[in-house]
């Protein structure tokens, strides 16, 4: 999902928002978010996951078209952890049988 597609879902679950507001509050969120992992905070939202920057090393690389070896800086990247509650739902998911699979089984049975 893009952050279009989310504006639109949340617009439409909310018939008496605009979209120009859903999009503002969308905005707000994210770069909220992105403002404290840049100041080094930690973002947690509950049952979903955290948030957190972690550095990571200089190191000795390969240009895969040359096979040179180059050296890639030391850099930081945002690292994500999903919550007990996301994965509680990702697991959920595999564990329930294809919803078409589950249809056509009622429908036999009726």
């Amino acid at each position: 999902m893009i952050r279009s597609e989310l504006v639109t879902r949340i617009a439409a679950q909310n018939p008496h928002l605009y979209t120009r507001n859903v999009e503002a509050v969308v905005d707000a969120i994210l770069d909220r978010i992105a403002g404290a992992l840049v100041t080094g905070d930690r973002v947690e939202l509950r049952d979903f996951g955290t948030f957190c920057v972690r550095d990571r090393e200089a190191r000795a690389g390969r240009n895969p078209r040359t096979g040179k070896r180059v050296v890639v800086p030391a850099r930081a990247h945002v690292h994500f952890k999903p919550g007990k509650g996301m994965q509680a739902r990702l697991n959920r998911r595999q564990a329930d049988p294809e919803p078409e699979g589950e249809v056509l089984r009622l429908l036999q049975a009726s």
